[in-house]
Order: structure tokens, then sequence, then C-alpha cells
């Protein structure tokens, strides 16, 4: 190690450990004010009425739901260059399992990594479209949960309604600013170039800038950007059935609304600083939001712990069979061009 890269380093360790310890400290948080005045004989009762085929429905579905996803990735990983279906889901599953186990999101890099050592496709630009598709589907969740509102059959708290509506109009000018955003790069950058801060932390904003805007072309291109409108709502559904079915399986009703309301707050609460798994942070957003629904506490606790099982199980499974495909034979492997049928950009 040179003197000159020390400090560097040993400013990366030091907040990674104070970012950990701030992540520690809020799930422990939460994770206390979600299990408070838990029932742990009724959660027992609750959980030893679950049906296995129900939940192994749950898990088919939610296997259903990564594979469309990586369907739906590969859309805009083609604008560089024709990649296998096979090759798309092996990473997209691998970053689920990065992201499970690994703390700060770490699974978009690891699934792009993958694609990047798989395909020859140039790993800023896979990783670009993994946050672009990671910034469309939040947005389409808090759009999607402001639709979803008006169809509840309870009366929920008037807090959850404005912080919807908070959402969905954040939503829209998100939604908005993304589709415009690559006309304004060259004014970004040198806005970013006058920012009153350090230049190494203006350097890593404009290249963090410079990573979203080349994901965002991949979007440009308009047969593209329509399958991609079309696919999101697809999987959304298949993930608001899987998340139906998980309630069905222990006697509980969870209306198709309310599953929406249920996704988009779990979606968001991921973006928050957190342990792996989100331990602590799914707890807490499960007991907030299904109680004003009808559920009592241990119910709400029971599905969430079943909801984070059947995800574990998914992502260990197939995760881990990706690591072993996607590391066996050689790297650099596409399609050949006269046997590809997708879509390039001119």
């Amino acid at each position: 190690m040179t003197p000159d890269a020390s400090p560097g380093v040993a400013s990366r360790k030091t907040t990674s450990r104070r970012s950990l310890l701030l992540a520690m400290g809020l799930a422990a948080l939460l994770l206390f004010l979600a299990l408070r005045g838990a029932d742990w004989d009724k959660m027992l009762t609750t959980l030893r009425r679950g049906e296995p085929l129900a939940l192994l429905a749950a898990a088919v579905l939610l296997a259903m739901a990564y594979f469309l996803r990586s369907l739906r990735w590969r859309v805009l990983l083609t604008a560089e260059k024709p990649i296998s279906v096979a090759t798309v889901f092996w990473a997209m599953v691998i970053g689920y399992l990065g992201n499970s186990f690994l703390p700060a999101r770490l699974g978009e890099l690891m699934r792009s990594t993958m694609i990047g050592r798989k395909t020859g496709v140039s790993t800023s630009f896979a990783l670009a479209t993994a946050l672009t598709e990671r910034i469309l589907d939040a947005i389409s969740l808090v759009l999607f949960s402001l639709i979803a509102i008006p169809f509840l059959d309870t009366d929920i708290p008037d807090w959850l309604k404005t912080a919807a509506t908070v959402m969905a109009v954040l939503g829209v000018v998100g939604l908005t600013g993304f589709l415009v955003a690559h006309r304004f790069e060259k004014i970004i950058h040198a806005i970013i170039g006058r920012l009153p801060i350090p230049l190494r932390f203006q350097e890593r904003l404009s290249q963090l800038v410079g990573e979203f805007l080349l994901g965002t072309r991949a979007f440009q291109h308009p047969q593209r950007a329509l399958i991609f409108a079309i696919m999101t709502p697809i999987i959304w559904s298949v993930d608001t059935v899987m998340s139906i079915t998980v309630a069905g399986a222990f006697g509980l009703t969870l209306h198709p609304a309310e599953a929406l309301l249920l996704l988009a707050a779990l979606g968001l609460a991921s973006a928050a600083p957190s342990t792996p798994g989100y331990v602590g942070i799914f707890q807490f957003v499960a007991v907030t939001v299904l109680v004003p629904f009808g559920f009592t506490r241990d119910e709400a606790l029971v599905y969430i712990i079943s909801f984070q099982a059947i995800t574990y199980f998914i992502v260990l499974t197939w995760g881990l069979t990706g690591l072993w495909w996607l590391n066996r034979g050689k790297n650099i492997k596409s399609i050949p061009p006269e046997n590809y049928s997708g879509f390039q950009v001119e």
C-alpha cells in the first residue's frame, strides 16, 4: 500500500463502519418498535395454521416475478449488444442474493459485474441500466399505490393518505425528470463543477450522474421504452398476487389495493440504510401498514416473516445456482447477431 493510498482507504473504511453502525442502530430501533407488545403464543398459533402448498405457490410466483424482471432488464441491456436470456436471469438473481445478504445494495454491482464478465458489456453501462430499472420501479410503485388508495375497502389513516399523495407527486416529478434529464447533461455537469464541495466529491457525483444518464439513454428507444412500460405493471401484478397468496396461506385477507400499498412501502423502505435482508425495517413497515387494514400486530409480523423467508429461499436457491452457472466455462459470451431478434439502437 502506498502512502498516498492510505488516507483514502482509511477514510472509506471509517465511512463503511459508520454506515454499518447507523444501519444496525436503525434496524434495532425499528425491530424493537415492531415487536413491542407482540404476543409470541399467538404468533406461533398463526404460523402453525400456515398452508405449505400456498406458501410453495407464493415461492413459485416470486421466482416468476424475478424471471420477468430479468427479461425487462434485458430490454435495456440490449441497447449495447445482444445477451442471452439465461445469462441475464442468472445475473439478476445473483443481484437479489447480494442485496439480501450484503449492505448498501451491493447486489446491483454484483449483477452488473457478472454481466460484464460474461458478455463483454460495459460494467458501467450494466450498472447504469440496473439503477435506471430500480428508479423506474420506485416511481411506478408510488404511482400504483396512489391509484390503489380509492379502491381500499377500509378507511386508512390520514397520515398514510397524505404520505401516499406526497410520494405520488414526487413520483410524477421524478418520472418527468428521468425522461428529460439526458437533454441537460452538460448543464448538470456544469452545476456539479460549481458546487462548494471538495473536488473528489464533485468527481464522484459527476461519475454517478454520468452512469445514471447512461442508463437513461437505453430507455430513449421508443420500442424499448414501450416494452419496459408494458412489462412493469405485469411484474407488479405478479408480486401483488404473491403477496395475497402469502396472506391467504395463514387465513388472512389482503386485498389487491392493500397489497400494492404494502409493496410500495416496502420498496421505498428498502432504500433506507439497513442491515442485510432489511431486518427490522420490513417488520416495522408491515406492522405500520397492515394494522390499519385489520391485521393484528401478531398477524402482520407472521406475514412479513413468512414473506421474507420465502424471499430468502428463492434468492438462496437461484442465486447460488446462478453463481455456479455463470462462473463455469469461459466469459465474454453473447448471442451471435444473426440469431438475435432483439431491439437495437441505431
